[in-house]
């Protein structure tokens, strides 16, 4: 048992050193920093945005209307008369919150399917894949639209529910793949032999070795998600009318783009676009530190 203890130590003393090298990796990482500053950016205005915005994103103007950006109205105003300003800042709550909360999901379903068909193997591995194979034939939004069509077409909390749904069978993959090899190795054999049950296997002993492609995986489907609820809300579904979600706002205003009002449809994609390049860059540097 003291030898045992003494090898646990060692692994773990390991692991917190390779950990703390792929820190001082990501910090020197130009693209990860860059990445981070944007996303830090956007969460903080998810979290304080409606206390330190300089007008209210719902209240209408109609003698404001399509006004270009200026002193009083930075990113100009709507169709309606409503500050775009306002309206972008406000707007990183509801995509961020709902993309993390659908990732979350995901990551958490499809570690969980990923291990145990990884671990057992056999007739639970092929039962359990070939439902996922046939989960993932369709697209996330067909599914996301068939579902809320169901329910209503505005329900959040479903479509945070499908985003993950259908994020959890490409997570269920990656894991799955990490634990075949990791399945076979010695510590594994040697917990079996301990008479371990498979949970405490599962969760203590082969989970934190598969954690960096898990890890990989959340934040490369943390884009997505955001696409997928960007995309959704552009569509008129997913979302609450009048939500200051950027999809919506690119949908009430991208027909005035033609007719010289730019500013209230391309602020609003314009932080869509930046809030997805900073998670890309900041999942590449994780991937990045991970394989060096």
């Amino acid at each position: 048992m003291s030898a045992e203890r003494d090898l646990r130590a060692v692994a773990r003393a390991e692991r917190d050193r390779i950990r703390s090298e792929r820190l001082r990796q990501l910090r020197r990482n130009p693209a990860f920093v860059v990445g981070a500053v944007i996303l830090g950016i956007w969460v903080v205005c998810a979290l304080i945005g409606e206390f330190v915005v300089p007008h209210e994103p719902a209240l209408v103007d109609i003698l404001s209307t399509n006004k270009g950006p200026s002193s009083e109205h930075w990113f100009g105003t709507d169709v309606v008369g409503r500050d775009v300003f306002s309206r972008v800042i406000v707007g990183a709550r509801p995509v961020l919150v709902m993309a993390f909360l659908a990732t979350v999901i995901g990551t958490v379903l499809g570690t969980v399917i990923g291990l145990v068909a990884g671990y057992f193997k056999g007739w639970a591995d092929v039962i359990i894949m070939r439902i996922l194979d046939a989960i993932s034939a369709l697209p996330v939004l067909v599914i996301a639209l068939l579902a809320l069509a169901a329910v209503g077409g505005s329900s959040q909390p479903v479509t945070i529910l499908i985003i993950g749904f259908v994020f959890t069978p490409i997570i269920a993959r990656t894991v799955r793949a990490a634990v075949l090899p990791e399945a076979e190795l010695d510590y594994v054999a040697a917990a079996r032999l301990r008479t371990e049950r498979a949970p405490h296997i599962l969760a203590v002993e082969i989970l934190p070795n598969v954690l960096p492609p898990i890890i990989v995986e959340f934040t490369v489907r943390l884009g997505y998600a955001v696409f997928a609820i960007a995309t959704l809300g552009f569509l008129g579904v997913g979302v609450q009318l009048g939500s200051p979600n950027w999809g919506s706002q690119v949908a009430e205003n991208y027909g005035r783009i033609f007719a010289d009002n730019w500013w209230s449809t391309t602020f609003p994609a314009g932080a869509i676009a930046t809030l997805a390049i900073a998670i890309n860059l900041v999942a590449d540097g994780i991937v990045e530190s991970f394989e060096q």
